[in-house]
């Protein structure tokens, strides 16, 4: 059965309190719920990762080689200047959807830049906590 990780950054621990007119009222438990019933759905296995600490997401990212089929990735804030996680998810040579729940293209400046969009498949935004089903449903497609 093929195993996609999904990896949330910094912050994303807080969603439903987090500026829910950004990013909505949903917690992180709740989108996980809401990922793993599409993961039945589809007949893969996901497993969930957050972290605060840029070192534990690379950490994490290098246990693709052996573990993982893809990966859904929201890397907050680390988005915007990581190319050390930008470094781990080329190394590693599995695909990468780039999630963000919101658009960042109408957001600060800061944020409109993603470092690591050049080593991912695809990135999805502006779909609410919806695009994390988006970004699984396109994993599953390319690893068919």
């Amino acid at each position: 059965m093929r195993t996609f990780l999904i990896i949330n950054g910094p912050n994303l621990n807080l969603l439903g309190m987090r500026e829910p007119g950004i990013y909505g009222g949903e917690t992180l438990q709740q989108v996980n719920d809401r990922i793993s019933a599409l993961a039945r759905q589809l007949g893969v296995a996901v497993e969930f990762f957050q972290s605060n600490h840029e070192g534990a997401i690379i950490d994490k990212i290098h246990e693709m080689t052996t573990r993982y089929d893809g990966c859904v990735i929201n890397a907050g804030a680390y988005t915007h200047y990581s190319y050390a996680i930008l470094d781990a998810i080329k190394a590693v040579c599995k695909p990468f959807v780039e999630i963000h729940i919101s658009d960042i293209h109408k957001r600060e400046a800061f944020r409109q830049v993603s470092v690591i969009q050049p080593a991912c498949v695809c990135q999805i935004y502006g779909q609410g906590t919806d695009g994390y089903l988006a970004a699984l449903h396109k994993l599953e497609e390319i690893t068919r």
